[in-house]
């Protein structure tokens, strides 16, 4: 799955650059739609990220790629390798791990490909 976002000024930190804590949000909401297109109807929470290294900053006006693929499929989760491109020089990249849960929070397994 592919996104895009444009770098705002309410995104920016004191130093000019984008606000780490906004790509991670950004980063977080890639997977989950990553995960929602592909189990429909599936309720998803996130429950790690494997590494969070910033390989550097993001100016005002720029236009962020977002690339999700999947990495591992388990039982109750599913993992997505999100890498982030301004043009074509990636600056960031982790894997999020999902978990599908019931209404009241409690794992539950994912759908049986059909």
């Amino acid at each position: 799955m592919e996104n895009h976002r444009l770098v705002l000024p309410e995104h920016l930190n004191h130093h000019g650059t984008l606000f780490g804590g906004y790509l991670l949000k950004w980063v977080d909401e890639m997977a989950w739609l990553s995960a929602s297109t592909a189990y429909p109807r599936c309720h998803f929470v996130t429950v790690a990220m494997d590494e969070v290294v910033f390989k550097k900053g993001v100016s005002l006006g720029s236009i962020l790629r977002f690339h999700s693929t999947v990495t591992r499929t388990g039982n109750t989760s599913v993992a997505y390798r999100v890498e982030v491109f301004v043009e074509s020089d990636p600056i960031f990249s982790t894997e999020v791990t999902l978990v599908r849960v019931d209404a009241e929070g409690n794992k539950i397994p994912l759908p049986r490909p059909s």
